[in-house]
């Protein structure tokens, strides 16, 4: 899992010369910090109130936006940009009518830094949503209820306990929304919005030169490893289930009037963000659409095909890792790293050692390319499926693996007897996860894939390379068909989970 990332210090380090002015490295870097802090701040806003209204009141279709407000997982970035472009550009369909009808003009460009963090903020929000909506379910309502005796009013409990309580959440579900951030490229380049990642790609396919890949990747490794380090450092010594020892389930308050229907407004606006109105524009524009539809099912086999590759590999090397870090806890934390990185980096830190594998067997360059795709996958995804597959072994008891030992078993048969089974549900969901991550996934595709071995994301972005956006939305609402079910599926267990299970 290191292997890319040590491949990508090695280039930048490297001896040859890069073809990127040092000063265009600075201002990608400042454009990719800025974009980050604005999703941030998006992000954490308006997927903590989601989470406070959904989780502490009852409002019209309350138990409806419990699970269907983290459904924008199942759309990827670049899905949106197509949609709102679409819309709003310049030329853009409602633009244009509104021009033509007010003579007026909207006082705004998609192409744009604001552009770009209104789509990923509502691309990104769940990851706030979830983790948010997790610690306030998990907190006990013996605290809150101290602090409405002590004269808190409902938002100065939010704000004086709950959100206090809920840091590390609020912390991890953050970090998340802006690492994806980091690590988006088909909405920011479709937007026109030069970031790191983009730089990443440029160096790479336009001028040809690894070593200003690396050197555009660094300030990315960078970044990753801050985001991991501030995001582990929030959590030590800290938990977001307080009181477990006397913990009683939160009552949900019933509200009425205006404010059952600014709670139902509120919810309703992220989910028409992140979903309903671009994937319903994008669908609408299908009618109207020549689809090559070869090319397409070849492009869902290539994407399913590596999207069942690349999740039985990561969660194999996943359940090993989770298995061997009983023993070896740093090994978790070194893979865990890849999570944080984008795809572009992975796939830029696996091109030095592609070359050495090449070499040493010419003539299978498309199986070495489809293997170093899965790899870099896998390095990018591993936390990923760490984390579920952690929580599903922490239930397997001590006592239980003596038991099995007890039996006769070995390590590696107790694992399989005991940690395994056990564990099963876990490792499912890890599966999905990444399976979901892995259709949605463009730079590492880009750069890594063999000639005429197109993803879906691969053929949306060459459509909208061309401005050709109704070709471009018929790929991406293939992959939000393909992933819809399993987030709403997880989205459902999620919702329905309880305290401590």
């Amino acid at each position: 899992m290191a292997l890319p990332i040590a491949g990508v210090v090695l280039a930048a380090f490297g001896t040859e010369t890069a073809d990127i002015a040092a000063r265009d490295i600075a201002r990608y870097a400042a454009t990719s910090a800025w974009l980050a802090l604005l999703v941030g701040i998006v992000t954490a806003l308006v997927g903590t109130l989601a989470a406070w209204l959904v989780a502490m009141y009852r409002f019209p279709c309350r138990d409806l936006f419990a699970w269907a407000l983290a459904v924008p997982l199942a759309v990827p970035a670049f899905a949106l940009a197509y949609g709102y472009g679409d819309l709003f550009d310049v030329a853009g369909t409602l633009r244009t009518g509104l021009r033509g009808a007010t003579g007026y003009d909207l006082p705004f460009e998609m192409r744009s830094i604001g552009g770009a963090t209104f789509i990923l903020s509502a691309a990104f929000y769940p990851y706030v949503y979830l983790a948010m909506r997790a610690a306030f379910i998990n907190q006990s309502v013996g605290t809150l209820e101290a602090a409405r005796m002590l004269g808190c009013s409902g938002t100065g409990a939010l704000w004086r306990v709950a959100l206090p309580m809920a840091r590390p959440a609020l912390a991890a579900g953050v970090a998340l929304a802006v690492m994806e951030t980091l690590a988006d490229y088909g909405a920011v380049q479709f937007l026109s919005v030069q970031t790191l990642t983009t730089g990443v790609v440029r160096a790479w396919s336009v001028y040809g030169s690894t070593v200003s890949a690396a050197r555009f990747a660094l300030p990315l490794l960078v970044a990753a490893a801050l985001l991991l380090w501030l995001e582990r450092a929030s959590r030590r010594g800290r938990t977001h289930e307080g009181g477990k020892a006397r913990w009683r389930a939160i009552n949900v308050q019933q509200i009425g009037g205006a404010r059952a229907w600014a709670a139902f407004a509120f919810c309703l606006s992220l989910l028409t963000a992140g979903l309903l109105l671009p994937v319903g524009w994008l669908l609408w524009n299908l009618a109207q659409t020549n689809a090559d539809w070869p090319r397409l099912v070849a492009a869902t086999r290539t994407s399913l095909f590596l999207g069942v590759a690349g999740a039985f590999v990561t969660v194999a090397l996943a359940t090993m890792l989770a298995l061997g870090t009983r023993h070896l806890p740093l090994a978790g934390r070194i893979a865990s790293l890849g999570y944080a990185t984008p795809g572009a980096v992975m796939a830029i830190g696996l091109l030095a050692p592609a070359g050495v594998i090449w070499n040493l067997a010419p003539g299978s360059g498309a199986v070495i390319a489809i293997l170093l795709l899965i790899t870099a996958y896998a390095a990018r995804l591993m936390a990923a499926a760490l984390e579920p597959i952690d929580a599903g072994l922490a239930r397997v008891t001590p006592s239980m693996r003596h038991a099995a030992r007890t039996l006769g078993r070995g390590e590696a048969g107790a694992a399989l007897a005991v940690d395994l089974p056990v564990a099963r549900g876990a490792m499912l969901t890890a599966g999905l996860i990444v399976f979901i991550d892995i259709l949605k996934e463009l730079p590492a595709t880009l750069i890594l894939r063999p000639f005429d071995f197109d993803t879906l994301a691969v053929i949306a972005n060459n459509y909208a390379l061309d401005e050709r956006l109704g070709q471009a939305g018929l790929p991406s609402v293939l992959i939000v068909a393909l992933s819809m079910p399993v987030v709403v599926w997880l989205s459902g267990r999620i919702a329905d989970a309880r305290p401590g299970t």
